[in-house]
């Protein structure tokens, strides 16, 4: 709200977690995903759409199909893969279908450098890895692409842009913390925005 967006969500899967880790992964229904989807977007619109947390093929492809009909024109996509602890919030099959489906339709796809490996099979460990993995993900049809550096093991977290045609690199420092596992892009499934 701070930035003028008011955000509204839908929530695909529902997981146990904390501290320790992801306890259990719990699927909605496709039909009432669906109708989250219909709610927000016949009632407050949105202008941008932010994908999360999306477990599987089938909920990939529904949210795909709602991206067209509501003919979404900027499309946020976090492929949200792992947990911080390791456990998988997707399954194996999800992947291909979030590569072949989802992919081609994002204005811009931030994965961080483990689901950037995940989706190219380019071992993701510096910044120019990360270069080469965000080309790869425009090759796969995203318009743009946003490696996140904060897995790199040294120096400042480097975050990489290709827009297609150029790089632009984000640099901060590191902040040391103890515990970074409850992280709100591991519990937001689905975010639909309106720009105020």
């Amino acid at each position: 709200a701070a930035n003028g967006v008011y955000g509204t969500s839908v929530v695909t899967t529902v997981t146990s977690q904390n501290t320790l880790g992801v306890q259990e992964v719990l699927e909605l229904p496709i039909a009432l995903i669906e109708s989250q989807i219909d709610s927000v977007l016949t009632d407050i619109g949105t202008d941008v759409v932010k994908t999360g947390m999306l477990y599987s093929s089938d909920v990939i492809r529904s949210v795909a199909a709602k991206i067209s009909q509501y003919d979404i024109a900027l499309l946020v996509v976090d492929p949200v893969m792992k947990a911080k602890g390791g456990a998988k919030l997707i399954n194996d099959e999800a992947i291909d279908t979030l590569r072949n489906v989802l992919l081609p339709m994002a204005t811009v796809v931030t994965p961080n450098a483990p689901e950037a490996q995940d989706l190219t099979g380019i071992v993701v460990d510096d910044i120019d890895s990360a270069r080469e993995a965000a080309i790869k993900l425009v090759e796969l049809g995203a318009k743009s692409a946003v490696v996140k550096g904060g897995h790199f093991d040294v120096g400042p977290a480097t975050d990489v842009l290709f827009d297609g045609e150029e790089f632009r690199l984000f640099t901060t420092r590191r902040i040391a913390v103890s515990y970074t596992h409850l992280r709100a892009h591991e519990t937001d499934s689905y975010l639909v925005c309106r720009l105020l």
